[in-house]
């Protein structure tokens, strides 16, 4: 990807720990500080309990154009309720890869790997059980990118994405 091509933040999105409930959906957010543990305020117990808080999990980033894709796909899908903190706008999913870094706001990532589908999603109101196995596979490859946080900082809906060189 040319470090020209950017993208804007379309949403932001975190959940606090809140007992008996799963981490999704995430509700919107206008703002949200990062640091390298990831969104203060955010609890991801996957991450924390199986994953030993991965610091290379510390955030998880979706195009809004993939959500858009699933829509027409017949799947309802909203901002927030795959997980994401960080819902983005024109930059293709193809062009978030591992390694690559991104500012977004006043905060630096670097994308790490990409999220695969689990069970969790199974809990939201439009997939269930029935359409549960059709709607993991439909999310392979398009569930989002974890990305660590290089230069922790302050995003807010509208700030700019760019790619760093």
């Amino acid at each position: 990807m040319a470090p020209s091509l950017a993208g804007v933040v379309a949403s932001l999105h975190r959940k606090p720990e809140v007992a008996g409930e799963r981490g999704l959906p995430k509700p919107s957010v206008p703002t949200l500080r990062v640091g390298v543990t990831g969104a203060e305020g955010d609890f991801n117990r996957w991450r924390q309990e199986e994953r030993d808080g991965d610091p290379g999990m510390a955030l998880l980033l979706l195009p809004a154009e993939t959500l858009a894709e699933l829509g027409r796909e017949g799947w309802p899908v909203q901002e927030g309720d795959l997980g994401e903190n960080v819902t983005t706008r024109g930059i293709p999913y193809a062009d978030f890869a591992p390694s690559r870094r991104f500012t977004i706001g006043a905060a630096t990532v670097e994308i790490s790997k990409a999220c695969d589908p689990c069970d969790n999603l199974l809990g939201l109101p439009y997939v269930g059980a029935e359409r549960g196995r059709e709607f993991l596979r439909t999310m392979l490859g398009r569930r989002g990118w974890y990305a660590r946080v290089v230069v922790p900082g302050e995003i807010r809906v509208g700030d700019p994405i760019r790619a760093v060189a």
